[in-house]
């Protein structure tokens, strides 16, 4: 027989064989002893958790002559029948491919006939919230009037598009996601049934992964049993789950931690460039910490859910203070919502890699340890101020008299915003001969240029805009200063300007990237030193750069809120005042 997936080989056939669901599977069993079932019941619930192998289950618990304490034997011909899916009164649809009006229309009328082969007929309709309007509707009288002997069972994973008329016609029962460990102890006991060796860790591996399906974390084991060739191992595990190793987490984090931005930097491009996928290594390090929060408060209960715990963990949960990684997990969460819609996510990964390093204080002190570390430094500063109490005493008794101290003046730190150099010579340059007809061309093609880059170029002009452009160059002003400072020394993407630019307009100038932020200085800058220099001109000279164009683009405001302005606008209206400044 040929080779079956791990989840269809190991499908629950029993109520007790269903993992995580107790309260759902007790309850349909006492409805079977009791002979209290539905005729409707509506599973709801994530991909994965059983909704399906509990509705065929249920089907032959209620058909079994021989079923004990609601649960089906497997063994007599009605049982085998359903599980091999050939029972005639036992029906599997699929609502995804028979939503038509007319497919329903055809179960109501074979439902009105009795069942042949088993004492139930039982309708289990997967996915049924993509049915239409209609063939609800044309299943909504039957739910409300069933003949006798029949039983709906409708699946879904998406409740909310299901008509509350059909809901409140069914026993409705909500599957919930399956704990990691329940995931875990099930992998590890077919494992040992089918004679495969593993690590305990791997698994755990797979059960974060699977993030809460049954299904899901069979598929991966699957895959990884394949991949590395019959054992089950950790490493092969992280491979295929496209997981973070703990050594990767624990080296990324501490560097985040103690605020070193390079190192913090250096280890994302070596976690990236190892084919780590970016929304996966922003769940992996969500996860971690929330485990260091976890550790600092439930140690025990983190050590029972995750199993090994390597030391450079621990050291981390105990160093850094609870607010700093309630900071990171807030950065990280920001982070994962942005690149939700973003073709360049390595962008956004930096970025939060830099606010992670350089949030709240560069090396995070615990709560623990803060007040031994704050007394030190009462101590140290004692120990300054006596030294320097001797030495005044020491030079009033040779004669030097202290001059009377001047208010000490409050010292201002000027933090430099912007460490991206900015080319204000090439700026200049492309001023010095910027026409507005070069600008509107360029800007009248624009989306059109974006059109033809590829998509990660694409991305980083969508946040810029062209602002002067000349003969032979094009400024270029982005609103991100990373993304400017990539673009600078990104060569592919300016020479794909200046080659669609040229195949567009006929105009191929070489592109000066700046940011959004400095323009209006370099602008203004620009301005005052041509004035001076046309009035050193004679006046038969025309200045080299057209002002008009400079000014058209971005005039700054105009200081015109007067009072007496606003008044005569407020009486007149603003069609018969004119402003005119001296």
């Amino acid at each position: 027989m040929a080779y079956q997936a791990l989840y269809r080989v190991w499908r629950s056939q029993r109520f007790d064989d269903v993992v995580g669901q107790k309260a759902i599977t007790q309850t349909l069993k006492n409805a079977i002893v009791q002979q209290k079932t539905s005729h409707a019941y509506l599973f709801t619930g994530p991909r994965g958790t059983g909704k399906t192998s509990a509705a065929k289950i249920f089907a032959k618990a209620i058909n079994c002559k021989h079923s004990v304490d609601g649960e089906p034997c497997n063994e007599c011909e009605t049982c085998i029948a359903i599980t091999e899916g050939r029972l005639n009164d036992v029906i599997e649809i699929d609502a995804a491919s028979n939503n038509g009006v007319e497919e329903i229309r055809d179960i109501r009328d074979k439902a009105k006939y009795a069942p042949t082969q088993a004492e139930y007929k039982v309708y289990i309709i997967d996915e049924v919230h993509m049915l239409s309007t209609g063939a609800f509707n044309a299943l909504l009288k039957t739910l409300e009037e069933p003949p006798q002997n029949v039983i709906f069972i409708l699946a879904t994973t998406e409740p909310h598009k299901i008509p509350l008329t059909i809901i409140s016609r069914t026993q409705r029962f909500d599957f919930k996601r399956i704990g990691t460990q329940d995931i875990v102890d099930h992998m590890a006991y077919i494992l040992k049934q089918i004679n495969v060796d593993f690590e305990e860790q791997a698994l755990y591996v797979i059960g974060r992964a699977a993030e809460g399906g049954m299904r899901d974390a069979l598929s991966i084991l699957d895959q990884t049993i394949s991949f590395s060739d019959e054992k089950v191992t950790l490493a092969d595990a992280m491979q295929v789950t496209g997981s973070l190793t703990y050594e990767m987490m624990d080296q990324y984090i501490s560097s985040c931690a103690t605020g070193d931005v390079e190192a913090a930097l250096e280890t994302l491009e070596s976690i990236l460039s190892s084919g780590k996928e970016a929304r996966r290594f922003l769940e992996d390090l969500l996860l971690y910490c929330r485990d260091l929060l976890m550790f600092q408060q439930a140690p025990k209960l983190l050590a029972e859910k995750v199993g090994h715990l390597t030391d450079r963990f621990k050291e981390l949960a105990g160093q850094t203070a609870a607010e700093k990684i309630y900071q990171m997990i807030q950065i990280l969460s920001e982070t994962q919502n942005d690149i939700r819609f973003t073709n360049n996510a390595n962008i956004y990964l930096e970025v939060a890699t830099v606010k992670l390093a350089k949030s709240v204080n560069p090396v995070a002190i615990s709560s623990e340890t803060a007040p031994q570390a704050a007394t030190e430094d009462i101590a140290a500063l004692q120990q300054q101020i006596e030294h320097l109490q001797k030495e005044l005493i020491d030079l009033k008794k040779n004669g030097v008299a202290a001059k009377e101290s001047e208010p000490a003046k409050p010292t201002r730190t000027v933090s430099n915003k912007s460490t991206l150099r900015i080319p204000t010579e090439m700026v200049y340059k492309v001023l010095n001969e910027a026409t507005k007809d070069h600008l509107l061309n360029v800007k009248n093609v624009w989306d059109d240029l974006l059109q033809m880059m590829s998509v990660t170029q694409r991305a980083m002009l969508k946040a810029s805009e062209p602002v002067a452009a000349g003969p032979k160059g094009l400024v270029i002003a982005f609103e991100y200063e990373i993304v400017c400072g990539r673009a600078m020394e990104d060569e592919e993407l300016q020479l794909a300007v200046h080659n669609n630019l040229s195949r567009l307009v006929n105009y191929a100038p070489d592109m000066v990237c700046i940011t959004k932020e400095s323009w209006p200085k370099l602008r203004q800058s620009f301005i005052h030193q041509n004035k001076d220099t046309s009035s050193e001109q004679s006046t038969n000279e025309q200045p080299a750069a057209d002002e008009n164009h400079l000014l058209a683009d971005e005039q700054p405001p105009q200081e015109v809120n007067n009072q007496v302005v606003d008044e005569a606008i407020a009486i007149f209206g603003s069609e018969l005042v004119e402003v005119i400044n001296d």
